[in-house]
């Protein structure tokens, strides 16, 4: 059963964000999957996070595709104009790749390469529709295809935000929906009561939510979001909670679990966990979310 099935009988789905390498060896990115196959959905492919120059996500998509592991790839607004974009969405289908997720891609100066020009020639929207355009079997052109694409689409979603901000947060979503969007995979939460808030202002919307569970790797990293990261709240209970562990990883690791199984729990669509490179610690989360 595909995620797309998956989704539409209300089965809890679980996808894992894989960091691609930033070289040509996939060794671990292979070994990481493997290790918990069986007990992923899908595999999420970052194209580029934060800017940083990685293999991209057309190839870690098909790479993991090719061993046997269903995928999304994300399609960013940021490196590619329309003609690239395209060609790379009908590439992933015509070689297998069944689920795309639109994103518009963190600034070039969060990166690694800040000479580098961003394109940016769709915003999100326009590619969201540009997706439901190849699908309807023409492209931006107006030209006829030879054979249309088909994915289960996703986008972004900002959970964090409240009062007026919130209400044109929902305002975009219906956008999204309106050209497209299935499912959407929100900022990282800490807290359920975040998304308990969220949940009562999106009502009758028949949005898929996904949230993402990030797994913090220490005390440093959890004060370092709460502080910087606009919009993503860690509470300072959780923070202390880390900081009097005996072993703070294996901290980090039943906080994320916990969340995982407080997703479950209260009739989300699923969740996706992010490790930033820590995929190795994914069957442990799992174990002790029991997932």
């Amino acid at each position: 059963m595909h995620l797309q099935e998956k989704l539409e009988f209300k089965k809890f789905i679980i996808l894992a964000e894989m960091e691609p390498p930033k070289g040509t060896d996939v060794s671990s990115l292979v070994a990481n999957a493997t290790n918990v196959k069986g007990r992923v959905d899908a595999f999420v492919a970052p194209e580029m996070n934060n800017a940083v120059m990685k293999m991209s996500s057309l190839g870690t998509a098909l790479l993991l595709q090719s061993k046997g592991f269903e995928t999304v790839m994300q399609v960013c607004c940021r490196d590619r104009n329309r003609l690239a974009l395209q060609a790379d969405l009908l590439a992933a289908q015509a070689l297998g790749i069944p689920n795309v997720m639109a994103v518009t891609g963190e600034d070039i100066s969060y990166g690694d390469h800040h000479q580098a020009r961003a394109v940016n020639d769709l915003d999100l929207l326009e590619l969201l529709a540009a997706i439901q355009t190849l699908q309807s079997g023409r492209d931006l052109a107006g030209i006829e295809l030879q054979g249309a694409p088909r994915f289960l689409v996703g986008a972004s979603l900002n959970v964090g935000k409240s009062g007026g901000a919130l209400e044109a947060e929902l305002a975009e979503l219906d956008k999204k929906m309106a050209v497209g969007a299935q499912f959407f995979i929100t900022s990282p939460i800490f807290a359920l009561k975040v998304l308990d808030q969220f949940r009562k202002r999106l009502g009758n919307r028949p949005a898929k939510i996904i949230p993402t569970v990030m797994l913090l790797k220490s005390v440093g990293m959890a004060r370092y979001i709460d502080r910087h990261l606009e919009q993503i709240h860690i509470p300072a209970g959780l923070i202390e909670r880390i900081h009097k562990a005996p072993d703070r990883v294996r901290e980090c690791i039943m906080i994320a679990a916990e969340l995982i199984a407080g997703l479950k729990d209260e009739g989300y669509s699923g969740v996706q966990i992010s490790t930033l490179g820590w995929e190795d610690r994914l069957p442990a989360i799992l174990a002790a979310a029991r997932a």
